[in-house]
């Protein structure tokens, strides 16, 4: 009698996969996982609100955003030490007008957006003296990163803004799928080999995005960190924050208040 209760509850599976008009099957799309291992936990300090987090001549950069609820946090922008956690801050925004949010280092130049003010501020890279501004029609600024060629900016859609690094105009707009349907929530962003990798707002994921056509080919499930850093500190916030050591081919990911920086490793 089992036997026969297995078959049938085989068979009812088996046809419910197939499609009726044409008999084919249909197997539901799903991200390949990306696995991948922890090397090394480094010091992070537990105020910074991180928003942009990348390498640039060998040091590692972050910027800060500053919740209304969390009087202690700053908009910053600075250098994070990794043998001490020490942040070493370069720029702060008056939190009164401005919420800081994603940067990036691009001709000599570097270039920090706001939440939602819809300007985007231009330092000079050696002195951190502000020389510029930028507006975009964006309703809000999430992240920044660069293939070389072009700004590239995450406002929590599923949109990818193509920006020229000269004029700061828009040049296109990369819409980006996962499995047939807009990937949104896309946060801070990092350009490594060819492929541009997105945190997921509060989904504990990075997503590999082709370039050339906007489709995710791959997710990082990071949860795992996340557990560990709540099991540290109750406060802790979403993980954002993947940044690239090209120089050395190291890559470390971090999150908002987050008491650790992770150095991670998997094929990319």
């Amino acid at each position: 009698m089992k036997r026969i209760f297995i078959f049938s509850l085989l068979s009812i599976l088996l046809g419910s996969c197939v499609n009726n008009s044409n008999n084919e099957e249909y197997v539901s799309p799903i991200t390949p996982l990306i696995s991948y291992s922890v090397l090394n936990a480094y010091p992070h300090d537990t105020l910074l609100f991180t928003e942009g987090f990348l390498f640039h001549n060998g040091k590692l950069y972050e910027s800060t955003g500053s919740p209304e609820d969390l009087p202690k946090t700053k908009s910053l922008v600075g250098i994070s030490d990794l043998l001490t956690g020490k942040f070493n801050s370069k720029i702060e925004l008056d939190k009164k007008l401005y919420f800081g949010e994603g940067i990036v280092f691009m001709n000599n130049k570097l270039y920090q957006l706001t939440y939602k003010n819809k300007v985007g501020f231009i330092y000079d890279e050696k002195t951190f003296k502000k020389i510029g501004e930028f507006k975009y029609s964006n309703e809000e600024g999430w992240s920044l990163t660069t293939d070389g060629q072009s700004i590239i900016m995450s406002d929590g859609s599923s949109n990818l803004t193509y920006l020229d690094p000269d004029k700061l105009s828009l040049t296109k707009i990369l819409k980006v799928t996962e499995n047939g349907l807009p990937r949104d929530s896309l946060n801070e962003l990092e350009f490594i080999k060819g492929f541009i990798y997105a945190n997921i707002w509060r989904n504990n994921s990075v997503v590999k995005i082709n370039p050339t056509n906007g489709n995710v080919i791959g997710r990082i499930d990071l949860g795992q960190l996340m557990d560990m850093e709540q099991n540290k500190n109750s406060h802790v916030d979403v993980l954002n924050g993947i940044a690239y050591d090209s120089t050395n081919d190291k890559i470390y990911v971090t999150g908002k208040l987050w008491s650790k920086i992770y150095q991670i490793n998997f094929n990319h």
